[in-house]
């Protein structure tokens, strides 16, 4: 499998692909996903999910960016589907980390799309200054602001948002997560279908990047440590691989083991 580009999107698709994943990645790594996010991303893929992951740049108006990623991840698809590189009616999910999250819920409470389900990664909704360092300063009002604010985009979850399958993940040592605020919403929205799952690690877990150790022709005990670090540094993201295959098909996990 090799990443292509198609329609401004990032396409990663395997032989027999069972479902699709639209992956939107957080405010300031979302410019190369198939780079920063790519041993997840690739992960999925090798588990039979084809992957369009939309690069964004991050600016105040998160509406008009969920309008921007969804026109494009939609052209992406059609000209997939026009070109028989992905069949039509494929199971969709959304993934999203940290600001992806928001604009995989904004694109699923102000626009008709069709999801068999969201998975929410780190959910992050700070106004403005808290989330961008120099805006405060630098601002003469306190009217710069993200659109919508972060209560306006609470309040659009509460009463629009119409994915109704919903995996929200929180890792352990995340201070500027806010999923439990969006459980809360969701899982009064969504009471038997919102599931929250909190996992060992932090905010840049699914960014991780799998380093491959190659041990000399006599394998020492730097190789030994060399190795064992990488155990180490890895096991946080396996355990978020694991919990994300098993929400998107319980059933069949083991089989694609």
């Amino acid at each position: 499998m090799n990443w292509q580009e198609v329609s401004g999107n990032w396409v990663l698709i395997p032989p027999r692909p069972v479902a699709l994943i639209h992956f939107l990645g957080g405010a300031f790594v979302a410019t190369a996903p198939q780079a920063t996010y790519r041993r997840l991303l690739e992960f999925l893929a090798e588990k039979g999910y084809a992957i369009i992951a939309t690069p964004f740049i991050n600016t105040l108006d998160h509406t008009a960016i969920a309008r921007q990623v969804l026109h494009r991840f939609e052209q992406s698809l059609a000209r997939l589907n026009a070109t028989s590189q992905l069949k039509p009616y494929l199971p969709i999910y959304g993934i999203g980390h940290s600001m992806g999250c928001k604009l995989h819920l904004l694109i699923g409470s102000l626009f008709e799309v069709e999801r068999s389900g969201n998975i929410l990664i780190s959910f992050n909704n700070f106004s403005a200054s808290r989330a961008i360092p120099f805006v405060e300063p630098l601002s003469l009002s306190a009217s710069v602001e993200f659109i919508p604010t972060p209560s306006e985009t609470n309040r659009l979850i509460q009463e629009h948002y119409q994915v109704r399958r919903n995996l929200l993940v929180k890792f352990t040592n995340d201070e500027i997560d806010q999923t439990p605020v969006l459980g809360d919403i969701l899982q009064q929205r969504f009471p038997t279908t919102t599931a929250v799952q909190k996992l060992t690690g932090s905010h840049i877990t699914p960014l991780g990047q799998d380093l491959s150790w190659k041990s000399g022709s006599t394998f020492t005990a730097f190789d030994a440590v060399g190795q064992w670090m990488r155990q180490e540094l890895f096991r946080e993201l396996a355990q978020l691989e694991r919990a994300l295959l098993l929400w998107l098909d319980p059933l069949s996990m083991n089989q694609r083991k």
